[in-house]
């Protein structure tokens, strides 16, 4: 085995019960759902308990999954797995700079806890929704978003994949050119329209809660979304840009296979990630952490 990523998801994958039995097994998991539950009472309850559509509220999806994917990640390294690089998407890319060490784990929750918060905000201000659309080159994607005032190309997922951000009134009809070129679209579990123009004012007012923290020397390297290369100095600038700026997924993990990756561990609760990754590179081998930590419960 070459080197090793952990790679963070983004909203999305949530649904009621994840964290619940991570944290019942280990107890480096539920060290981490107890720091989380000082800092906002009721985390872990809401990540075990609570309803779908509570978890589809952005202001709780953010602190939710930090919590379960901090505590899946600290599982994993309390077992010895180390990576040498780590990335995660949008809001995984948070969680992704806390375990590297660029702010403590603390001060990464209250982030994320505001940045949530943040980006709930700009999303309650507009009716806006999101769309994976399939089937299409990203050029075909933007072409058709061109056509309209409000939806923006925004994460770059993979071959063939391109997700969109726009208000919801535009959309049907967006979605539409999308059947006629050839393409499908499928809406995503989320409210808002992240990474776009929509999000201007939560990336201004989270730069704000950046300049508060003290950052840290990092101990992994960290890949970011906005330039899918590395983390320079500047963590608070690509950190608050990226909530209105595209993810370039694709980019980033190629950019991470070129650097000698070729394991990649999926840190959340569902498969999107490890299902990019397959479809960006046949030649490396991904896994979900649940799959890592079982195979490894089985050695």
């Amino acid at each position: 085995m070459g080197k090793i990523a952990f790679v963070f998801s983004g909203q999305g994958d949530q649904y009621p019960g994840m964290g619940k039995e991570i944290a019942e097994k280990y107890t480096a998991a539920a060290n981490i759902f107890d720091l989380c539950d000082s800092i906002r009472p009721g985390t872990s309850f809401q990540c075990f308990n609570g309803t779908e559509d509570e978890l589809k509220e952005t202001k709780n999806t953010q602190p939710c999954l930090f919590a379960m994917e901090l505590a899946t990640a600290s599982v994993l390294s309390e077992k010895g797995v180390t990576p040498y690089a780590a990335a995660g998407f949008s809001l995984g890319e948070v969680t992704a700079a806390a375990f590297c060490g660029a702010f403590d784990y603390k001060d990464g929750f209250s982030l994320v806890i505001k940045r949530g918060e943040l980006m709930q905000r700009e999303a309650d201000k507009f009716d806006t929704s999101m769309a994976a659309v399939v089937k299409l080159t990203p050029e075909e994607v933007a072409e058709i978003c061109g056509k309209y005032t409000d939806i923006y190309p925004v994460n770059f997922n993979c071959p063939g994949q391109v997700t969109v951000s726009g208000l919801s009134a535009q959309m049907p009809d967006f979605l539409s050119e999308i059947k006629n070129a050839g393409g499908r679209g499928i809406p995503l579990k989320v409210k808002g329209a992240f990474h776009s123009p929509f999000m201007n004012e939560a990336s201004r007012a989270f730069a704000e809660e950046l300049a508060k923290v003290d950052i840290k020397s990092r101990k992994i390297t960290l890949y970011s979304n906005m330039t899918a290369e590395p983390y320079t100095d500047d963590v608070r600038g690509l950190l608050s840009k990226q909530i209105c700026n595209p993810v370039y997924w694709e980019k980033l993990i190629r950019n991470m296979i070129a650097g000698g990756i070729d394991t990649f561990i999926e840190i959340g609760p569902g498969k999107t990630l490890t299902n990019m990754i397959k479809k960006i590179s046949a030649e490396v081998n991904v896994k979900t952490a649940t799959e890592y930590l079982a195979e490894a419960e089985l050695c």
